[in-house]
């Protein structure tokens, strides 16, 4: 069932609180859990350009990359270079021409000749005034990134007493909450398919800092101590390019790290590297990342996989459907790809076709797996349990294209498109559209931090805090 509610009544502003003792940090993508669920103090469920913005300031330079918030201080990444375009907004890679990535191009052209300044920048979150900010790195990029990429595309993460800035093929770097240089690491140039750029973020796993490098030519999975940045474990992975971050999953028994890749889902270890179970899903482009609760991992390859149209073709997976979602048994072991035909096995609990998204995440949410088509503007809705379908491919009214992930708070899903609209949806097995948020005109690709009540949305030009308190 369809149905539009009006906007609520205008929500009343106070002062925004400025203790940390007071906010829950949101220390990495999708939050502390890396599940997009947000558990402590509320954000507003509405806000617009005028209304519930506490504040909004601009951030020199370009990047996809998200915010992330530690006690009162808010950090981004970013780079800049004199004259560099925006990045493209509309449509997904496709080896077109490069652009506001560094003018790089995403049909394979040269890397751009000009310098950038790979910035980490500290903001006070109560009013979006710099703290500080810290060129890591000042040189020209080492590879292409596609038009609509950037060079500033993964999110940093912070342990509470360290941020660790990864910028892909330019390095990673490790700073204390004061910006000053811990340790930095360069872990190789390698090329990107059809030279569309770099995206995987770093996770954390305990005192180990996970980075997942999938490329053209030595793709590899590797782990590194927060403190001293040396690395602890490393292993050779066979797929080729891909964009999602891994996954710290996290059950009853164990601590799996999954990552998503183009031709299979792995989950390792986080104390030797070593693969625990594996799920061939035959090939793929991987942008999406893994999500999950206690019980189940919800996983698989957007559209293009398992021999569909666009994508390499099938392999162990059985030539499945396009964009196949997974879930993941707790506990799961070895091989656990089902037979040709079917949708479950011994370590999977079901299996829904045409359901896994091309680039945002999903999002599992009071016993419901949500996820978002990357240009249709549709939503589908599953049983996390059962995999049943609530409702597939639903058309959200004026939608754009869905390029940030998707969240949760206070029985509501929230879906930001690239136009800046955030679509407010009640949670459950019907389709029930409560309310559109619009900010300014820009592009919006990176997924929102929130903490303490308030909620951080980045835009190609601006980072903008809103909170009604």
């Amino acid at each position: 069932m369809r149905r539009f509610r009006p906007l609520l009544a205008l929500l009343v502003l106070v002062p925004l609180a400025t203790t940390s003792s007071q906010a829950e940090d949101w220390p990495q993508f999708r939050g502390p859990t890396g599940t997009g669920v947000i558990t402590d103090a509320k954000p507003p469920a509405e806000w617009s350009a005028d209304k519930n913005v506490r504040w909004k300031v601009a951030v020199a330079g370009v990047a996809w990359s998200c915010p992330i918030v530690i006690g009162d201080k808010v950090f981004v990444t970013t780079a800049f270079s004199e004259g560099q375009p925006k990045p493209k907004s509309g449509g997904g890679f496709g080896g077109g021409k490069g652009g506001g990535g560094g003018g790089g191009g995403g049909g394979g052209a040269g890397a751009p000749k000009a310098t950038y300044q790979f910035k980490l920048v500290c903001l006070e979150r109560a009013t979006g005034k710099t703290v500080w900010e810290k060129v890591v790195k000042e040189a020209r990029p080492t590879i292409p990134t596609h038009g609509s990429n950037t060079y500033a595309t993964e999110t940093p993460v912070s342990d509470g007493e360290r941020v660790f800035a990864y910028f892909g093929m330019t390095g990673l770097f490790c700073y204390d909450l004061s910006g000053k240089e811990l340790w930095k690491k360069d872990l190789g140039t390698h090329a990107m398919q059809a030279g569309w750029g770099t995206a995987s973020s770093p996770v954390l796993a305990a005192d180990k800092l996970i980075i997942q490098c999938d490329n053209e030519e030595k793709s590899f999975l590797a782990a590194f101590d927060t403190k001293t940045g040396n690395e602890v474990w490393k292993v050779e992975r066979r797929e080729k390019s891909g964009w999602a971050t891994p996954f710290v999953w996290k059950t009853k028994d164990r601590t799996d790290i999954v990552v998503a890749g183009a031709q299979a889902i792995r989950g390792y270890s986080p104390v030797d590297g070593k693969v625990v179970w594996t799920l061939d899903v035959g090939g793929g482009q991987s942008s999406a990342s893994p999500t999950g609760d206690a019980e189940r991992l919800y996983v698989g390859v957007g559209q293009g996989g398992g021999g569909g149209p666009g994508g390499p073709k099938g392999g162990g997976g059985g030539g499945r459907a396009a964009g196949t979602l997974f879930a993941v048994k707790a506990g799961a072991k070895g091989d656990i790809t089902p037979k040709a035909g079917e949708t479950s096995s011994e370590g999977v609990a079901w299996a829904a076709s045409r359901a896994w998204p091309a680039a945002s995440s999903p999002l599992v949410y009071d016993g419901f797996v949500y996820t978002l088509d990357r240009n249709g503007g549709t939503i589908s809705c599953f049983d996390a349990k059962t995999g049943k379908a609530a409702y597939t491919k639903e058309r959200i009214p004026s939608a754009g294209a869905f390029w940030a992930s998707p969240w949760a708070a206070d029985g509501h899903i929230f879906c930001l498109d690239e136009t800046g609209a955030t679509h407010v949806l009640k949670a459950g097995s019907e389709f029930d559209l409560v309310r559109v948020n619009k900010l300014g005109r820009d592009t919006y690709w990176a997924s929102p931090a929130a903490a303490s009540g308030a909620l951080f949305i980045r835009s190609v030009d601006a980072l903008y805090c809103i909170s009604a308190k």
